[in-house]
């Protein structure tokens, strides 16, 4: 069938109140896959190879593209909506992610939240410019510049979940996470969105914030599997007698209790203790949890034998940063670390984070995310060579994104589940 007669039978269906086909929006239950124009400004940017041809073919040849459990939302789709809220989390399914990321924090009443930290509201929520500010423990202090307009003192909050009970969380917006700490009022302070960024969707009746019972149950609605991670908490432990482990259980509970299958959750935590907890405690859910890396430069990296002792251990995931799977040779070339290539030889599965979360590529300042490769990143376009290496060459089995049309444009592309 050609695309106007499937354009045209769609059409009568609507019309005819009959129930779509599955290639007309390609996810079974929650919302259509709509990539928008990113994906394919990016493979437009690519300096010619064959990758590019084959992502023109498909871009030029395809109707419809589906959910895939390759691309997962990082914090929603925190390039242009306020991480972990409702409006991010359907954004990212909208384009396309299989998977979506609740970081996981408590509040005061020991309520489970999404957020990516304890004590981040000073810079993900509206909380300085509400009476929950009083509630900070780090009051908001103005910047101090000299003659000149150099920072001498630059601004600074501190507001954690923890001082909240979760009816007052839920009273608060989410913004796009960033402060400006030249801010000599609230406001400056709050207004430090880089340019490659937007506010456009963080206006005041958006940045819905979610308890984590809210964002399974949104999750379930949308169709997506979940990757909820614990977060380490800023308060000692045990908090008001919530320990470490009753505080891991908990979110393994409460998917329980929404009935959602071990199957469909990817558990994850930086720290190994919480991984060996599901590991011994929640098997069914310790097959599948994530050990993060926090490895912040090449000397931090894990060596073989140390992955191997994670398999040992029961851990069958582990989730560097990108930097760590990917290396650049002399002329330019994309390759494997030697990372890459130990934790396959361990017997471990890859998934990675965080791509879309660097800016614009061609400036050469891209951050830790790229730091053993920058040099080789000279366009937007080689957002895909990056996705190739990782894909065919590592077999990663997810990779996060703050964009997730890019990387399910890729998956759809290139036959990835």
């Amino acid at each position: 069938m050609n695309r106007s007669l499937l354009r045209l039978a769609t059409l009568a269906l609507t019309l005819a109140g009959a129930t779509l086909p599955a290639l007309a929006h390609d996810r079974s239950e929650g919302v259509p896959v709509q990539l928008g124009p990113r994906p394919f400004f990016l493979v437009n940017d690519m300096l010619d190879s064959p990758l590019k041809k084959r992502l023109q073919h498909c871009a030029a040849t395809r109707d419809t593209y589906r959910p895939t459990l390759f691309s997962i939302g990082h914090r929603g789709a925190a390039l242009q909506f306020p991480e972990h809220t409702k409006e991010s989390y359907e954004a990212a399914a909208r384009m396309g992610a299989g998977i979506v990321e609740c970081d996981v924090t408590f509040t005061k009443d020991k309520e489970l939240v999404c957020r990516h930290a304890q004590n981040d509201l000073h810079t993900t929520t509206n909380i300085l410019a509400t009476p929950l500010a009083a509630t900070c423990i780090k009051p908001f202090t103005p910047a101090v510049l000299d003659a000149a307009g150099n920072v001498v003192t630059p601004a600074a909050a501190e507001c954690r979940t923890s001082e909240l009970t979760l009816a007052e969380f839920k009273s608060l917006r989410g913004k796009m996470d960033a402060f400006n700490p030249r801010g000599r009022t609230v406001a400056e302070y709050m207004a430090g969105t880089p340019n490659w960024r937007t506010d456009l969707y963080a206006g005041p009746t958006s940045g819905t914030l979610l308890s984590l019972k809210e964002a399974i149950a949104l999750f379930k609605q949308l169709g997506v599997k979940m990757t909820p991670e614990l977060k380490s908490p800023s308060v000692a432990m045990p908090f008001n007698g919530f320990s470490q482990a009753a505080y891991a259980q908990k979110m393994i509970d409460e998917h329980k209790a929404a009935g959602v299958p071990a199957r469909d959750v990817w558990a994850q935590s930086f720290d190994i203790n919480d991984i060996l907890y599901w590991v011994k405690n929640e098997p069914a859910f310790g097959r599948q949890a994530v050990y993060l890396d926090d490895a912040n430069t090449p000397a931090d990296v894990p060596t073989l034998e140390q992955l191997r002792s994670y398999r040992a251990q029961g851990i069958r995931i582990v989730a560097p940063p990108l930097w760590v799977l990917l290396q650049a040779d002399s002329s330019g070339n994309l390759l494997p670390s030697a990372y890459a290539r130990n934790a396959r030889a361990a017997g471990l599965d890859i998934i990675t984070w965080s791509l879309e979360r660097s800016g614009i590529l061609a400036d050469g300042n891209n951050g830790s995310y790229y730091q053993t490769y920058d040099a080789a990143i000279k366009r937007e376009g080689d957002m895909f060579r990056m996705l190739d290496v990782l894909a065919q060459d590592i077999g990663v089995i997810g990779v996060f994104s703050d964009w997730p049309a890019t990387v399910s444009f890729y998956a759809n592309c290139t036959g990835q589940r």
